[in-house]
């Protein structure tokens, strides 16, 4: 029996999408967050968490993007025309929140609050099309030969509307999660009190997610409800509540990392309830990755730069997050 390089493309793109939610989801979330500390010098100190290693989080995002061009390029050509407004949005909010980054510590005081909104205004920008971005890829898109069928603004649903502002919820936990274990002092103590609000919306917006996948797509329905999927999916739910259980206790005892950890663990949790509701299809509703799959060679001759690439990514990456471990205080300069 030979290699399946449509089944390894898949797990290097999902673990690259993956990868990106956990780098670039906790960065994100401190710019939806940031409003809510309004004092320069705590915003200072929050943006010092991330500042040396935000731009290395998004090579995870160029690197699903690259794969699914390479390995299932009709997929590539579904997607991209399906979602091309709200991917274009995500991507003029990528731009404002890395400008923000790099001119707000040059601009002068008075000006300094321009950047402070398009970092704010970036960051939600990107999170709300990246959620609706999602619903409407779990959705399907319609398709007629090997081309998108469908109109521009397809993507625009209730569903697809309620996952940009559940997406909202998680990323600004997992930023407030990261402030509590980057930061300490009043701002730590500000960041615990916002966390414990965060989980409950989280909580209510799987939930909420959770019932209505099933309902807008009988074949999702039976997907999660047949075997043997109803063997992998059952345990999900519980899992859930006992890392919601768990993050809530981690806050109640004044944990540092703990509630990070525990809010990767339901990040990951929604993230597999994705693959269940549309494996093994590439593009739902109907397009399976073996159907979208370039030719074989195609997907061998890129899967060895992937897998030369890939180690290079995992070891900066490591490496730039020991370099920069520790607590940040306010007042620290800048990188």
């Amino acid at each position: 029996m030979g290699i399946d390089l449509s089944i390894i493309w898949a797990i290097i793109i999902l673990f690259g999408i993956m990868m990106y939610i956990v780098m670039d989801g906790f960065d994100l979330g401190i710019g939806i967050l940031y409003p809510c500390f309004p004092d320069r010098h705590e915003r200072d100190a929050i943006m010092n968490t991330v500042a040396p290693v935000w731009d290395g989080n998004e090579t995870w995002l160029v690197l699903g993007g690259a794969g699914l061009l390479a390995a299932f390029p009709f997929a590539y050509a579904v997607i991209l025309s399906a979602l091309y407004l709200p991917l274009i949005f995500m991507l003029v909010g990528l731009v404002f929140r890395g400008v923000a980054f790099e001119f707000r510590f040059k601009a002068l005081d008075h000006e300094r609050h321009f950047w402070d909104k398009a970092f704010i205004g970036g960051s939600v920008a990107a999170t709300f099309f990246q959620g609706v971005s999602l619903g409407a890829y779990i959705q399907g898109f319609p398709i007629h030969g090997r081309a998108f069928a469908g109109g521009p603004l397809d993507w625009i649903s209730p569903f697809a509307l309620f996952c940009g502002a559940g997406l909202l919820a998680a990323y600004a936990l997992l930023g407030s999660t990261w402030l509590i274990m980057k930061t300490e002092g009043a701002l730590q103590e500000h960041a615990y009190r916002i966390t414990r609000h965060l989980v409950w919306a989280l909580l209510a917006a799987i939930a909420v997610i959770s019932i209505w996948t099933p309902l807008i797509d009988a074949r999702i329905a039976a997907r999660w409800f047949s075997f043997p999927n109803l063997l992998w999916f059952a345990p999900v739910p519980l899992l859930v509540a006992v890392c919601a259980w768990r993050l809530l206790r981690a806050l109640g005892g004044r944990k540092d990392r703990q509630p990070f950890i525990y809010t990767l663990a339901l990040i990951f949790l929604g993230y597999t309830g994705l693959g269940i509701s549309v494996w093994p299809h590439i593009v739902p509703p109907e397009i399976s990755i073996w159907q979208a799959a370039a030719p074989s060679q195609s997907q061998g001759f890129a899967l060895v730069g992937a897998l030369l690439v890939i180690p290079v990514i995992l070891a900066y990456t490591v490496w730039s997050y020991y370099v920069f471990r520790g607590k940040v205080r306010i007042g620290d300069g800048y990188h």
